[in-house]
């Protein structure tokens, strides 16, 4: 009989059961690791690739060095991809490569490596030799941008690498370095101690010992860039890179550039420079004799914002004399670099940095660009985007107060603003179609005025500022504008805006003064003279001294220089106004900008003078108290800034304290409702503090290692929202329990913090069926009613306890625990935790498991009744998962079951479930839905016992047949009695749930009391409730199975009674019952 299976496993398909976090996330007294965020995308836009790598024995297998988010890899040629270098000290890649020798030995150099104004730094070198499963750091920490790597072809302990060197200051370690001991020692053979450092690097395919290598000039502070000098070149090494000679024969005396260097392997005598001059110009250079001079083929060079963001030159491996320059738009050339041509990238996103070919198809490339990776087969006349790598990086985050579910919005790096929503109501969680772009170009800060979530403000770079109306589409300029006779406006590269929490219509816009519109931006007003130091930058020192006029400038790679970077107002004194600007000054009006206030960061105690202040944060609770974080990463001082003032900017504390070093602070949030509850986005994480930034704790982010340059408090559902620079938005949902947490509150037992209330409704299927491994979708929060609670202390095994004592014990004799101390411990219980569900009658509905470990947890219910299934001692117990609940107000307790005793942990919470959508059909009231749900857990377990017992029945007819077989005395008269007796309970079975022939040819079968219980359960799998058909077909269920129940009763009390005299009296052996 399979019918009593398939109602067991009716239960199992139900639902998903509910599961807590792992207790391997238990390392400290505290324990917030449990407050996870939930990365959510979107993957729509990808971002910035640095370099690719494909194995050369599996073209299916690719790496991925990510600008600024992380490495990674796939295994089928993207159709899905895992991230490698999460929990690495650094999340900016610019180098990668693979050991010729051993492709599973992946070599990775961090920092990016272009010169623009938003790069991250790295830490060095790293090495996997395990396909990047695990890895190993391998020097060159003070290098901040590795830009290529080259490992020996014959010896995997050789290898070289091209160090830019700190981007923001002089020494570190840059140049050209080898190592022959695999990266455990290095030696610089080329560049300096101050400015020179290497960018490229080639090695002939023919000769290992002869490398080129160009250096490269540049030093980038926050007012200008100068991206070329007299130590930049191309050099040439004969004996594996420990002396060099420079190869300079007829190349410009003037000054050089970033140099991007190709090599022909089908000729490699054959040697291609691209090479950035003054002024913007440049040059596409050949060599025809290994180097020994060169001939100028054109004037190409690398576009957009300067050749310092591109320049990376590739020699095709198919075709002599093609080269790949990357640039806005990928320019190549067929004839050796004489003419160039602007490669058809119809579909595709521009700002090209790496290129990969495939051996053995000429017509395949794969481009990493600041929108991703595409792929083209057949030459670049068509290309595929890789719409499933989420590494776009967010300058800024904003949210709205949209229902039932909030939107994110933000701006990138060259792939526009964006929105997109914080969770959906589909089962696929959130995916590239549910996001939308707001604006194009560079996107920086987005806001969105309260009650109001169809309109928003994006902006492009340098104050770009849009109004847009999503309703309709409309995109309005409304960017401040230079009066008659005013210069210019600066405006920063991430101009800041705000809405006055005072009033909607009203807007604060900073370039070098502050604007405030009351009417949505149609009109301006300046609320301030110039706030920063107005400076020349061109008097300002640059490589370490003031610089000639004809030197290598390239200031349209700037943001525009002294300009307001951040503003605000005070949500509780309208008109109490923060500036802070790049040049190092915060500026305070207590009178909506009649009159302000200068503060130098430098006279601030442990801040830099001229330090680049990011963000400045009105206290929402108290109107004296303000938040400043500071930054002067551009002078390369990399220590974290954070200072407090309680006076209204007049003195400062920081408080920074035990957050770590070399950690920039890009941003402050405050709780709203508790005024101690602070949160920081920082380079390398988001760090909470519960004491007003007296200890910080850092949040748990998922392990990947990534910079969050800005947060956000999103009040009605108390998430903390964030936006990465790389691995796109983050979301902790609820972190209300925060507020709770004190020295007197950790000094409780447990603690079961009540939940925000939860939403029924059914989870939409809107991708029309599988979309296939390669449809990116970030998560949602899992379904139900989220539990946070809090132990002490957790529980342990007797095994855990054993081995604790025993690791105490430094040295001796570790003490045998005795027979029954060891079998103890095999028998016994662990501990449980639950949190127990009662209904407003105060019945309990449900048990949901918890962890036991020390610290916080948290825990999902799915709103289901716990399953009112029977249980068959014989199998698991069936489904733990019952029907969906009613709406309503439920209540929940924390308890915990140890050596068979119950006790209570906490105090009964109040949990509140609210249907998600209104219905426009008005379905099934509570009530009916309760008693429709019992009439189906009563039939159900109807049928259950009914199906057991007919199966028993078929066991014991079966056996008696057995059993007669071997009888002293059989009779054909009960030969005949047994065969009927199987009989009349297969067709008992088909009555229960029709032909099994049927069902294995998929033929239909009558309807019967399984199909009809079958049709009633889906009356129960949405919030509508049952219909009357359900209830109608489920009483004709019963009434059928209540027929079948009186003939199988009729069976077993007079059949089978009949059955055992007559096999006693044929002498037949017993049956064991």
């Amino acid at each position: 009989m399979k019918h009593f299976l398939i109602l067991i496993t009716l239960g199992l398909l139900l639902s998903p059961i509910a599961y807590g976090q792992d207790d391997s996330d238990e390392d400290s007294d505290l324990n917030l690791k449990a407050f996870a965020m939930r990365n959510i995308g979107p993957a729509f836009t990808s971002g910035r690739i640095a370099d690719i790598a494909i194995h050369p024995d599996d073209d299916d297998v690719w790496f991925v060095a990510v600008g600024s988010g992380g490495v990674w890899k796939t295994s089928n040629s993207g159709t899905t991809w895992q991230s490698l270098f999460d929990g690495q000290g650094s999340y900016s890649t610019g180098a990668l490569t693979l050991d010729p020798q051993n492709p599973n030995t992946v070599w990775v150099g961090t920092g990016e490596n272009v010169g623009g104004r938003h790069v991250a730094y790295g830490d060095g070198m790293y090495v996997s030799h395990d396909g990047g499963s695990s890895w190993t750091k391998k020097g060159l920490e003070a290098s901040e941008h590795i830009s290529k790597i080259i490992v020996h072809p014959d010896n995997s302990d050789v290898i070289w690498v091209a160090s830019q060197g700190p981007l923001w200051s002089p020494g570190g370690e840059r140049g050209v370095f080898k190592s022959t001991d695999g990266g455990d020692s290095w030696t610089r053979t080329l560049g300096d101690d101050e400015w020179v450092g290497a960018t490229d690097l080639l090695i002939d395919p023919r000769n290992p010992n002869i490398l080129y290598a160009a250096t490269w000039q540049r030093h980038r502070n926050v007012a200008s860039y100068m991206g070329g000098g007299p130590g930049s070149g191309i050099h040439k090494s004969t004996d594996g890179g420990v002396t060099w000679e420079e190869s300079s024969k007829g190349l410009p005396s003037s000054n050089l550039g970033k140099i991007g260097l190709a090599i022909s392997s089908q000729n490699p005598d054959h040697v291609y420079a691209a090479i950035e001059l003054d002024r913007q110009s440049g040059g596409v250079f050949m060599s025809s004799d290994r180097g020994a001079s060169w001939s100028k083929m054109s004037d190409t060079v690398s576009g957009g914002t300067g050749a310092h963001y591109y320049q990376e030159l590739y020699a095709s491996p198919h075709v002599e004399g093609r080269l790949y320059l990357m640039d806005v738009r990928v320019q190549v050339s067929d004839d050796h670099g004489k003419s160039f041509r602007r490669m058809t990238e119809s579909d595709k996103h521009s700002d090209n940095h790496a290129i990969a070919f495939r051996e053995d198809d000429p017509n395949y490339i794969l481009m990493g660009t600041d929108g991703g990776l595409f792929e083209t087969f057949d030459n670049a006349a068509t290309w595929h985007f890789i719409e499933n790598l989420p590494v776009t990086q967010y300058y800024k985050v904003a949210v709205d107060d949209a229902e039932p579910f909030y939107n994110v919005f933000g701006g990138t790096q060259d792939n526009g603003s964006h929105g997109g929503p914080s969770r959906t109501d589909n089962r696929h969680g959130i995916r590239n179609a549910d996001w939308f772009k707001t604006l194009g170009s560079d996107g920086h800060q987005s806001a969105v005025e309260p009650g109001n979530p169809n309109i928003i403000y994006a902006e492009t770079q340098q104050g770009g500022l849009h109004r847009i109306d999503l309703a309709t589409g409309e995109q309005v300029f409304v960017q401040p504008q230079s009066r008659l006779g005013e210069p210019y406006e600066r405006y920063n590269w991430d101009a800041p805006i705000v809405i006055s929490p005072h009033d909607p219509a009203t807007l604060y816009f900073g370039s070098y003064r502050v604007w405030k519109s009351m009417d949505r931006g149609d009109s301006w007003n300046p609320v301030s003279e110039d706030l920063t130091r107005n400076q020349e930058r061109f008097e300002l020192p640059i490589m370490g001294r003031v610089q000639s006029w004809d030197n290598a400038w390239a200031v349209g790679a700037m943001s525009v220089y002294n300009t307001i970077s951040t503003i605000s107002e005070s949500a509780v004194e309208p008109g109490l106004l923060y500036a802070g600007t790049d040049d190092g000054l915060i500026q305070i009006s207590e009178d909506d900008g009649a009159a302000w206030r200068r503060v130098d960061a430098g006279s601030i105690r442990g801040i830099p003078s001229g330090a680049f202040v990011n963000h400045i944060y009105a206290d929402l609770h108290d109107s004296n108290v303000v938040y400043a974080a500071l930054d002067n990463h551009k002078a390369g001082d990399f220590n974290p800034y954070l200072i407090k003032s309680t006076d209204r900017g007049r003195t400062w504390t920081s408080i920074v304290n035990n957050l770590p070093d070399r950690t920039l602070i890009w941003r402050v949030v405050q709780d709203h409702v508790d005024s101690d509850l602070l949160f920081v986005g920082t380079e390398f994480g988001i760090y909470v503090s519960l004491d007003g930034g007296d200890s910080w704790h850092e949040v748990n982010t998922g392990g990947a290692t990534i910079s969050f340059r800005d947060v956000t408090v999103q009040r009605r559902e108390n998430d903390l929202v964030a936006a990465s620079f790389g691995r796109g938005f983050f979301i902790l949902d609820d972190y209300s329990p925060l507020r709770d947490v004190s020295d007197d509150f950790l000094e409780q037992d447990a603690h079961l913090f009540a939940p925000r209330d939860a939403y029924l409704f059914s989870r939409r299927d809107v991708a029309g069926g599988s979309q296939g491994a390669s449809h990116y979708a970030a998560p949602n929060p899992e379904y139900g009613a989220m539990f946070t609670y809090f132990l002490k202390e957790g529980s342990d095994t007797l095994t855990g306890e054993r081995k604790k004592r025993e690791k105490e014990i430094e040295s001796g004799d570790i003490p045998f625990p005795g027979w029954d101390a060891l079998e103890a411990e095999i028998n016994e219980v662990k501990d449980e935790v639950h949190i127990v569900i009662r209904d407003s009658n105060g019945d309990v509905i449900n048990r949901v498991n918890g962890k036991t470990g020390k610290g916080f947890h948290r825990v999902n219910w799915n709103l289901r009744h716990a399953s009112a299934q029977l249980i068959d001692p014989e199998s698991d117990g069936g489904s733990s998962n019952g029907y969906i609940v009613a709406p309503g107000t439920y209540s929940a307790t924390l308890e915990k079951t140890r050596g068979g005793v119950v006790s209570s942990l906490s105090e009964s919470v109040s949990v509140k479930v609210t249907t998600l959508h209104d219905k426009t059909i008005t379905g099934a009231s509570a009530q009916e839905i309760d008693s429709f749900r019992q009439m189906i857990e009563d039939l159900r377990n109807e049928m259950t016992v009914f199906s057991k017992t007919m199966a028993e029945q078929v066991e014991l007819v079966e056996a008696m047949q057995t059993a007669h077989s071997r009888a002293s005395s059989p009779s054909s008269e009960l030969t005949a009695d047994l065969h009927n007796a199987l009989e009349t309970l297969k067709d008992l079975d088909i009555k229960l749930g029709g032909y099994a022939s049927k069902r294995e040819i998929g033929e239909r079968n009558p309807p019967s009391p399984m199909s009809r219980l079958f049709v009633g359960v889906r009356g129960l799998n949405t919030t509508y409730g049952p219909t009357e058909m359900h209830r109608a077909t489920v009483a004709t269920g019963r009434a059928e199975l209540a027929v079948l129940q009186q003939q199988l009763d009729a069976f077993l009390q007079d059949t089978v009674p009949g059955l055992r005299s007559a096999l006693t009296a044929s002498g037949a052996p017993p049956i064991h019952q």
